[in-house]
């Protein structure tokens, strides 16, 4: 007969055998997404309304500060960093909001504002430069990353007015890549020349270098842009836009 420690051993075995264990849910995004809902406007931003509902921002803040993104799944990690980066960001240009023009100016003498200590994660307090360069860029290895974090200028790829959530990452990703893809105030073919943003200059290398660009411009261009791509691959140059860093404001 087992002793009744014998037997709770037993049964604890046999839970943990019938229930796996698994990485546990992702945080509450609902507030980032009522703040994202009421403040994008467009391809703009309302930080006037945003720094009104500061103290909303800053709850949601914290909500991830204590989360623990090394117990979630490969989805649920890539889209915890990828709305710390951009929740972070706003947070960063309501330091001085609406004293300012760019969040260049965000920056001192001798450092630029992505490498300000100011995201505050359970891992310890991390710059928006370590989000980017040494977590989603090496441990996701998806260039589509690049149209998810928002840098709050007008060139950067628009901060969606949603949260990213794992169970539809992947569309979502797809989504921001096509929206910025195809507005042809940001990348457009003229002739023989294809002109781009300069974010596929900076990160070639994550896209296989110009050849690997141009492939995946045609990969999530719309038909017609697709079409003329294709029908031109092999006599393409590309150039790339100069960098607009204003603020992606939506005041008038």
């Amino acid at each position: 007969m087992k002793s009744p420690r014998a037997w709770t051993r037993y049964l604890l075995l046999a839970v943990l055998a019938a229930c796996p264990l698994t990485a546990h849910a992702s945080p509450d995004n609902t507030l980032f997404t009522t703040l994202l809902r009421d403040h994008v406007v467009g391809n703009r931003l309302d930080y006037a309304g945003l720094k009104k509902n500061q103290a909303r921002l800053d709850a949601y803040l914290d909500i991830l500060s204590v989360e623990d993104p090394d117990g979630l799944d490969r989805d649920a990690r890539f889209a915890f960093y990828l709305n710390a980066y951009n929740a972070w960001t706003l947070k960063l240009i309501l330091t001085r909001y609406p004293n300012l023009d760019s969040i260049k100016e965000l920056g001192t003498l001798f450092s630029s504002p992505w490498k300000l200590k100011i995201v505050r994660l359970k891992q310890g307090v991390l710059t928006l430069d370590d989000v980017e360069h040494q977590i989603l860029r090496p441990t996701f290895n998806d260039a589509r990353v690049h149209f998810a974090v928002n840098c709050a200028s007008i060139s950067c790829p628009p901060l969606r007015n949603q949260p990213f959530e794992p169970d539809r990452l992947d569309a979502q990703l797809d989504d921001a890549v096509r929206d910025f893809i195809n507005d042809p105030k940001a990348n457009y073919l003229d002739n023989d020349t294809l002109y781009l943003s300069k974010i596929f200059d900076w990160y070639a290398a994550d896209f296989g270098g110009e050849q690997g660009v141009i492939d995946f411009v045609i990969t999530h261009a719309a038909p017609d842009l697709k079409n003329r791509l294709q029908d031109r691959r092999g006599a393409i140059r590309v150039k790339y836009l100069d960098y607009d860093w204003a603020l992606n404001d939506a005041k008038p």
